[in-house]
């Protein structure tokens, strides 16, 4: 196994993520297979309970992983199918270590960061750099290895040294480390500054790891895949990079001329990074479509009345940009702030035929509406956000837990079965009996509600193979008014669109 180690100095957030994946698709356009690990040392045992302001989306994978969202990018990247033990976390380690120490498998020694937290990150890393995630049998040629943070944190020192353990065993030739710095401009005398960079490296030699090549953010095209392919000594079973399909996609991005203007009505707005996938999918369907995606963000609670007589600017601001929208989108999210101005975003969609298309809470918010607006429940809520509500359409399902927050909901692949071949969403999935797809949700439509609704005219065209969860719904009647309580996003991948995305792009959605 040939191992590349991406890492960060200087500041965060420099992309250490896309250029492990840029990497990775690199050397598998060389005609290598390559897997993926990303290291995060916090000591969260997963990402399933963070903040999206503060961490961005949660990833999921197909084994109900809660993940950082740069796996989302290796797989998009590499379309590749990760598990959760591609993603490494100082949770995760200690936990495995301190297991291992109740349960007597140390034999009495005193457990340390070194050895005993160092071999078990190896040992980690070692047995999941084994793991096929491309479908075929037998491990990979090459692991990519992102080290979250920056170099000189605290919380990375045990994977630091870890990893300068695991470039000696291994040996120099199967062992590259690229490190991501910042090189800036300063503004006064209008030129580039490498000693950031040269203090970054410095400390990371000091830990007792040398970079072979150095990514450095600036204006300047870099290939350094035969320079990568050289240290891994590679160059005997490696092709010439088949990058053709890459390049097309993005010589057709450069040239698109129609837009789009796309409204993502959320609750967490203000960091973008905290609906990823949704943006990609939507970037991965538009390309498709011959479209440049405009998305114009919207607070859900600037949509709101109360925000009328609060914030009266935003108010309007919200509901011009709404209206000038083309299709909406509600994404998930938890919590009952700005639900209602989410509501009030699928009642407009759905009584001015606007392409709109929700996604997990969103589809639930699409039945709240659809009972307070055309079956007069004027209480209709989640039980979620009103425990007493006299018209509990969204429910709690048994699957999940209400005292624990990390791992209990329904989470990843799971199947829907299609109802009819006669919908919008079957043929933009090219007709199947199911689909496959990623879950993250505790709350579902309250199956007792399902025969009034549909009597009403809302039809639940996707439901799961037990036929008492509801997975897709539509309207018949609508341009495009389509809720899914999965997340297609997640499986979107540059050269294989979402359906669901596709449909509420796409003109020819109406035309089955």
């Amino acid at each position: 196994m040939k191992y590349v180690l991406v890492t960060g100095g200087v500041v965060s957030g420099l992309g250490k993520g896309v250029t492990a994946s840029s990497i990775g698709v690199v050397l598998k356009a060389c005609g290598l297979r390559v897997t993926s690990i990303k290291i995060d040392p916090y000591l969260n045992t997963d990402a399933g309970t963070m903040s999206p302001f503060e961490h961005g989306e949660v990833f999921v994978l197909d084994d109900g992983g809660e993940v950082d969202l740069d796996l989302g990018n290796y797989e998009r990247f590499l379309d590749v199918t990760l598990t959760k033990e591609n993603n490494i976390t100082t949770g995760k380690i200690y936990q495995s270590v301190l297991e291992k120490e109740r349960r007597g498998d140390y034999l009495g020694k005193t457990v340390q960061v070194v050895p005993h937290i160092t071999d078990a990150i190896k040992n980690w890393i070692e047995s999941v750099a084994l793991i096929p995630v491309d479908g075929k049998e037998g491990p990979a040629d090459v692991c990519v290895i992102e080290l979250g943070g920056t170099v000189g944190d605290i919380e990375s020192m045990p994977f630091i040294e870890a990893l300068r353990q695991l470039s000696f065993s291994v040996g120099q030739d199967n062992f590259c480390l690229i490190h991501v710095s910042l090189i800036p401009v300063l503004g006064v005398v209008g030129e580039q500054k490498t000693k950031p960079t040269q203090h970054s490296v410095r400390e990371l030699r000091a830990l007792g790891l040398t970079p072979h090549l150095l990514a450095c953010r600036s204006a300047q095209n870099q290939n350094a895949h035969h320079s990568i392919l050289k240290q891994l000594d590679l160059l005997s079973i490696a092709t010439a990079p088949a990058l053709e399909a890459w390049t097309r996609r993005a010589e057709t991005f450069d040239n698109l001329t129609d837009s789009v203007r796309i409204a993502m009505v959320g609750k967490y707005v203000g960091l973008t990074d905290s609906y990823l996938s949704v943006v990609k999918a939507f970037l991965h369907a538009c390309i498709a479509c011959s479209l440049k995606p405009s998305i114009d963000w919207i607070a859900a609670s600037d949509l709101e009345d109360d925000s009328a007589q609060s914030t009266p600017e935003a108010h309007a601001a919200a509901w011009k940009t709404l209206r000038n929208a083309e299709c909406i989108i509600v994404p998930g999210g938890f919590g009952d702030r700005g639900v209602n101005g989410m509501i009030l975003a699928a009642k407009y969609a759905r009584e001015n035929n606007v392409p709109y298309l929700g996604i997990c809470l969103g589809m639930q918010i699409s039945v709240i509406e659809y009972a307070r607006s055309v079956l007069g429940l004027a209480r209709a809520n989640s039980a979620e956000f009103d425990e007493h509500t006299p018209d509990p359409v969204i429910i709690f399902m048994p699957e999940g837990s209400r005292t624990h927050m990390g791992s209990t909901m329904r989470l990843g692949s799971r199947r829907t079965l299609f109802q009819t071949p006669d919908c919008i969403t079957s043929k933009l999935y090219c007709n199947p009996e199911y689909v496959d797809e990623r879950h993250r949700h505790r709350y579902e439509v309250n199956p007792d509600v399902i025969g009034v609704l549909e009597e009403a005219g809302l039809k639940f065209v996707g439901k799961d193979e037990t036929g008492k969860r509801m997975e897709v719904l539509e309207l018949p009647g609508h341009p495009y008014y389509v809720g899914v309580q999965f997340h297609p996003e997640f499986k979107s991948r540059p050269g294989k669109p979402s359906a669901p995305f596709l449909g509420n792009l796409s003109s020819e959605a109406n035309a089955y």
